[in-house]
């Protein structure tokens, strides 16, 4: 008995060591090397993060706890306050070979939390990828996703880990309210020309063109098919 509880302990210490690694990564890429997203600096800064390692992207086996881990997230997230806090899940052991192959698992993983997910889909944002109002969402709540990979060819999303963060589409709602959103938006995108010399093409306002073009970072032409259906 004693043997299975100091084996647990150090299992568990290992695991802590690995995510505290695996967080001074992603904190060193942001604050250390002035990643252009203002508003990632400020919630490494602030702490305001949840960040969880799955191992393998696209796994299902992990797709539950995920869930588990994002309905927690958002239960917990303060919806009065004019704080902002990402969800961010990292998949250390997987190594991606290009920026397609990322794409069909990060849609992959989304199509599995999708046919998980216990809640209907956010009634503010459609759910039609084609639509210019589509937006992904978890527990009745819409995100804005940002897939990132090592071999990403927009330096701003080249992260030290394969990640995919989640994002929800009430703090871009907020930063409206505030009357700041097209500010800040602006900066980013020039902080970004400045980091690769051009902007990605990708890149639309919500309600223009559907986000869903934009999660896992790859360019995309005007005939590009997204691979999930609700």
């Amino acid at each position: 008995m004693i043997f299975k509880i100091e084996f647990r302990f150090k299992v568990d210490s290992f695991k802590k060591l690995i995510m505290n690694r695996i967080e001074e990564d992603f904190k060193e890429w942001i604050l250390d090397k002035n990643h252009p997203c203002m508003m990632a600096q400020t919630v490494f800064e602030q702490e305001a993060i949840v960040l969880k390692d799955y191992s393998k992207l696209a796994d299902s086996a992990n797709t539950e706890q995920i869930l588990k881990d994002l309905y927690e997230y958002i239960d917990k997230y303060d919806f009065d306050s004019n704080s902002f806090q990402s969800f961010i899940a990292v998949f250390k052991d997987s190594k991606i070979e290009d920026e397609k192959e990322f794409e069909q698992l990060l849609w992959n993983q989304l199509t599995e939390l999708s046919q998980h997910d216990k809640y209907s889909w956010d009634k503010t944002v459609s759910s039609n990828p084609e639509n210019e109002n589509f937006s992904f969402s978890l527990g009745e709540k819409a995100f804005y996703i940002v897939g990132m990979h090592p071999g990403s060819s927009r330096i701003a999303r080249r992260s030290p880990h394969t990640c995919i963060v989640f994002n929800l589409h009430f703090q871009f709602e907020l930063l409206r309210k505030m009357g700041v959103y097209h500010k800040v938006r602006n900066k980013i995108r020039k902080r970004d020309v400045e980091l690769q010399g051009f902007i990605n093409p990708s890149l639309d306002d919500f309600g223009v063109l559907s986000e869903a073009r934009q999660y896992s970072g790859r360019a995309t032409s005007k005939e590009w098919k997204c691979p999930f259906s609700k």
